[in-house]
């Protein structure tokens, strides 16, 4: 009895700590148990909350914008098999059963968070981090060694949450088996599908899917809004996909890879919910991302330099230093020298500190390099990254490169995971960039560990595309952050227009921006629209995405200074497209240097080279052909007359 009466107190003060505690949020309420939370703007609103079904009480969530349902009432929930201490096995707790049931809510505690701070590259110069925030602890009715929160932000660009272990001297050990968070939308929602980071896209309904889907997931829901499912700070968990509920319709679930064996105080990944009544403002709120990750931990930056790159296939001295001149020529910052350049890269017998290739003179190539302001990248598999990295990286600090391309490196699981983590660290700790390639997305770490420029876990010009393919993805992956596309411009198996190919280079976002990827220097012969390519940078002031709708078309707009750069492409078919120069300032002139697709063109790109001068009252209309594109650099006059 007295049992009894002591665990009712419990719940009777806990009901007072949610009823006291909650009220004090910015823009949040509690009503029978629940708790709300809205953004900023009062736009986005998160409700949290229990419910009793068989005597078991289960957490659910729903997710609203401008009082549109987005996410209606989803599952909250982990399960766990943990090794117990033994006065939690004296309690006779089941190891195996849902961990998230019967958990008696103890706290609530509320928060607003407004700060701006600055990337050192990115796709604006300064980036706001903007939220209101709860958190919930709760704890087992019947193990109350066990604490976990609910951690929740809502931000005027969507929701995140996640499950968090504080440090618990009782119980650190958490052996994660599944998590079944689920994402309950609209009926009619379709979701722009692909199986793995490599893969096509298809717009599908909630129905029937092929497998799993990667992430993000981008979402078109019935009523016109725009919303996509990601993670964020994937940093010491299993990789999550989404995969639909075998027994509610209409329902996503997350997909862990395997099981995570975590030691408290830690979080599981960012459950992420961006949404958007346009398309085109998930891009443009795609820093979302990297306000779900700790602040850059390197002290002492200047080192990372974004920049254009060119991947080497080279044989010979020679051929290295004459890639070294293409560079200077059209204003490249470094060179790749990929693949094999020290043996067979799936071997564990090859060194990766010495060269394979006869007659080729790495130092000598990279002081070459440094005579003509051009850095040197090199590319590693995971076999020497696995065997070599607790000293690699200084090694090749020590020799003057500046990057490292990571190789078919392992993904998914949390021993995985953890180990890519704590490569990119070690090359930091080097002075060392660091691209991964293949089938390895990042989930906004790049803000904690800057060095990590750009990574793959694209479908790109490797697979060669067709034109709808490449307007997906602005919308789908490049959500999750830079993305190496490897473009090409004069390989004769792209599928699109040349304007099309030179347009991806404002389209689609990277600081290590790898161009020629499959060209060699002497397939270039002064082609004029060069220029645009020659011209643009890889780090960005401000980033503008003018419009857009995925697998139709787009148009980007980015800001280095004074100067805009513009790309615009479409799918398959041919389309009129027509925007307004808004974003320029008012007042000024500026010269428009516009890059188009046009048969007339006696060259063999068929590229013509036009300008005007235009003002931001100015529209502007291009007629693009099937698969094409155009690219257009707007230049402050007063600048260029004072150059």
């Amino acid at each position: 009895m007295l049992n009894k009466l002591c665990r009712n107190a419990k719940k009777w003060i806990a009901c007072l700590l949610l009823n006291s505690c909650a009220c004090m949020a910015w823009g949040q309420e509690t009503k029978g148990g629940a708790i709300t939370i809205q953004s900023p703007d009062k736009n986005v609103s998160f409700r949290f909350h229990q419910l009793a079904d068989s005597g078991k009480r289960t957490m659910f969530y729903s997710v609203n914008y401008k009082n549109k349902p987005v996410i209606l009432q989803s599952v909250l929930d982990l399960q766990m098999d943990n090794d117990l201490s033994e006065k939690a096995m004296a309690l006779k707790v089941d190891r195996h059963k849902n961990w998230c049931e019967n958990l008696s809510i103890t706290r609530v505690d509320s928060s607003m968070h407004d700060t701006t701070w600055v990337p050192v590259v990115g796709e604006k110069s300064q980036i706001r981090d903007r939220y209101n925030s709860v958190n919930i602890t709760l704890v087992k009715d019947d193990n109350p060694i066990y604490v976990m929160q609910v951690q929740i932000r809502v931000y005027n660009e969507g929701v995140a949450f996640r499950y968090y272990f504080p440090e618990n001297p009782k119980g650190t050990y958490y052996n994660i088996t599944s998590e079944n968070t689920e994402f309950h939308l609209p009926e009619g929602t379709q979701a722009w599908f692909a199986n793995w980071a490599q893969a096509p896209y298809y717009k599908l309904p909630l129905k029937n899917w092929p497998g799993e889907s990667e992430r993000p997931l981008t979402l078109e829901l019935p009523d016109g809004l725009y919303a996509a499912l990601g993670e964020a700070q994937l940093v010491d968990y299993a990789r999550t996909k989404f995969k639909l509920s075998v027994s509610k319709p209409s329902t996503i679930v997350t997909s862990m890879f395997g099981s995570a064996q975590l030691i408290s105080p830690v979080g599981t990944p960012w459950r992420t919910i961006m949404v958007a009544e346009k398309p085109g403002d998930l891009i443009a709120n795609n820093y979302l991302m990297l306000n779900l990750n700790e602040a850059s931990k390197i002290t002492g930056t200047s080192w990372i330099k974004p920049g254009k790159i060119i991947r080497v296939m080279a044989q010979t001295t020679a051929d290295a230093k004459a890639n070294i001149d293409f560079a200077v020529k059209h204003n490249l910052q470094y060179v790749l020298f990929d693949w094999k350049w020290y043996g067979p890269a799936f071997s564990f017998s090859s060194d990766a500190t010495k060269v394979a290739i006869p007659y080729f003179d790495l130092p000598g190539i990279i002081s070459y390099g440094k005579e003509k302001g051009i850095g040197v990248w090199l590319y590693v598999n995971q076999q020497a990254l696995y065997a070599q990295s607790d000293s690699l990286f200084a090694v090749y600090h020590k020799w003057g490169i500046k990057g490292v391309k990571f190789g078919f490196v392992q993904q998914g699981s949390h021993r995985w995971t953890t180990w890519v983590e704590k490569t990119i660290q070690q090359a930091a700790a080097a002075n060392m960039m660091v691209n991964i390639h293949d089938d390895w997305r990042p989930t906004g770490e790049q803000r904690t560990w800057p060095n990590l420029m750009s990574a793959e876990g694209i479908r790109g010009n490797e697979e060669m595309p067709d034109a709808t393919h490449n307007t997906v993805l602005p919308f789908t992956r490049y959500l999750a952050g830079a993305a190496d596309y490897t473009i090409c411009y004069f390989d004769k198996r792209i599928k699109t227009t040349h304007a099309h190919q030179l347009a991806l280079a404002a389209v689609y976002y990277s600081p290590l921006q790898t161009l020629y990827w499959y060209d060699k220097p002497s397939e270039v012969h002064n082609e004029p629209e060069l220029e645009f390519w020659d011209k643009i940078p890889a780090s960005w002031d401000d980033t503008r995405v003018i419009q857009g709708k995925p697998g139709e078309y787009i148009v980007t707009a980015r800001r280095k200074g004074s100067t805009w750069f513009v790309g615009m492409i479409t799918n398959n078919d041919a389309r009129q497209v027509k925007f307004e120069l808004d974003f320029l300032d008012q007042g000024k002139k500026y010269k428009a240097t516009i890059f188009s697709d046009d048969p007339s063109v006696n060259t063999a790109t068929h590229v013509s080279v036009k300008s005007r001068i235009v003002t931001n009252t100015n529209e502007l209309k291009s007629s693009l052909l099937p698969s094409g594109g155009q690219a257009l650099i707007i230049e402050d006059i007063n600048n260029l007359n004072n150059k």
